[in-house]
């Protein structure tokens, strides 16, 4: 299997675990899977009393044969879900710190 592709199954596994996080509030969670052109997201929509609630968790891009995280909502965070899974570090972006900041992180700049 190529990297790409690979990449493409541990990025989609990692936010499918997110999802099947149950959630007894009501809100609902959405995957948001495009291979085509490489972005992958989980958003939550729904409604909390009159609060239109709807907001990314978790939002990752494979550019450049890289895993970008452009947002990361979640506690453990998924940069450390992707190392146990096997992807080193320096394949993986923290895409949502300044680029002037991503010198001074475990990860790659870009």
């Amino acid at each position: 299997m190529d990297t790409l592709t690979h990449y493409r199954e541990i990025v989609k596994k990692v936010i499918e675990e997110y999802a099947d996080e149950p959630d007894s509030s009501g809100i609902r969670t959405e995957l948001v899977f495009d291979e085509k052109i490489d972005h992958y997201a989980l958003v939550e929509t729904g409604w909390e009393g009159l609060d239109r609630i709807e907001g990314m968790i978790i939002h990752i891009d494979i550019i450049d044969g890289k895993i970008w995280i452009q947002h990361d909502g979640t506690e453990q965070g998924v940069a450390l879900d992707l190392e146990v899974l096997g992807v080193p570090k320096n394949h993986i972006v923290l895409g949502f710190h300044a680029p002037v900041k991503r010198p001074f992180t475990e990860y790659a700049v870009g």
